[in-house]
């Protein structure tokens, strides 16, 4: 098992140095684009789990030198592709398969190591891992865009059940003294993104059964919209009632994790209702 363990991080070094140029500046994204303030701590908590769990995962490990180069193979295809794809497409896009390419090899040196046995055993921490590969620009502005479109629903229906007098057309509210737009800044897909990742991790870490643990994400998706809702509807009703500044204040600007805090102390319910199911 040591002899693995020293093949698989002389492997994981070396991708590190062939692949520096990409994963450098994907931890400049990770603080530079606010969807993406996750990926630096991915890496970290995948690496914890794998620890965490060590004893079940790697009971039994083995050599298994077909599907270890398959996906090492797989990796440096994407790669190549990569390069050949930078023509046309987007910073994003092309860091997107680089860092897919890079994931994919390490998941290759994983079960050249240690067989698939373990990486089966490993499976949540291993997908988990493809959580720091950037979501290519389709998939990111159409969730961005449902996210915004739902916000505006929630936050329209909001005023009217308050008794608010609103004007809407389409993204922008007309509200007594001011006007407001459910811009797609608004949409708050970074805390989505993270709200989503935390469901993830407590169905892992809390749930036994498949079906708890799809259950658990998909109550978390209707949350996402409720809360950047919420979050609208009490910034404007602050700017109305209280100080327009709230608009473009503080609890504007960082105040994105009461809402997130607030949508975690709804789902806790959920989850001890679903433990309780098992």
């Amino acid at each position: 098992m040591t002899h693995r363990s020293v093949y698989f991080g002389l492997l994981t070094g070396l991708t590190l140095a062939v692949f520096w140029a990409p994963l450098t500046r994907l931890i400049q994204f990770s603080f530079q684009q606010e969807q993406y303030s996750h990926i630096i701590l991915v890496p970290l908590v995948s690496a914890s789990l794998f620890f965490l769990e060590r004893k079940r995962i790697f009971f039994h490990v083995e050599t298994r030198w077909r599907a270890g180069l398959g996906l090492l193979l797989a990796g440096t295809l994407f790669y190549s592709f990569a390069h050949r794809y930078s023509t046309w497409s987007s910073e994003n896009d092309q860091l997107s398969i680089k860092i897919l390419a890079v994931v994919l090899i390490w998941a290759g040196g994983f079960v050249l190591c240690y067989g698939i046995r373990p990486f089966r055993a490993g499976l949540f921490p291993a997908l988990f891992l493809f959580l720091m590969v950037p979501i290519p620009d389709f998939f990111l502005n159409r969730a961005i865009f449902w996210l915004q479109s739902g916000s505006a629903e929630v936050s329209y229906a909001v005023f009217q059940l308050v008794g608010v007098p609103v004007f809407r057309s389409g993204f922008i509210f007309s509200l007594p003294g001011v006007t407001i737009e459910v811009a797609k800044e608004c949409s708050g897909i970074r805390s989505s993104l993270a709200m989503l990742i935390m469901s993830l991790l407590a169905g892992h870490l809390f749930l036994r059964s498949a079906w708890t643990k799809a259950v658990l994400t998909l109550a978390t998706l209707p949350l996402l919209i409720v809360k950047n809702g919420i979050r609208i509807v009490t910034l404007s009703l602050l700017s109305i009632y209280v100080d327009p500044s709230f608009l473009t204040g503080r609890l504007h600007r960082d105040g994105g994790i009461l809402f997130f805090l607030l949508a975690l102390v709804i789902l806790a319910p959920v989850l001890r209702l679903l433990q309780s199911s098992e």
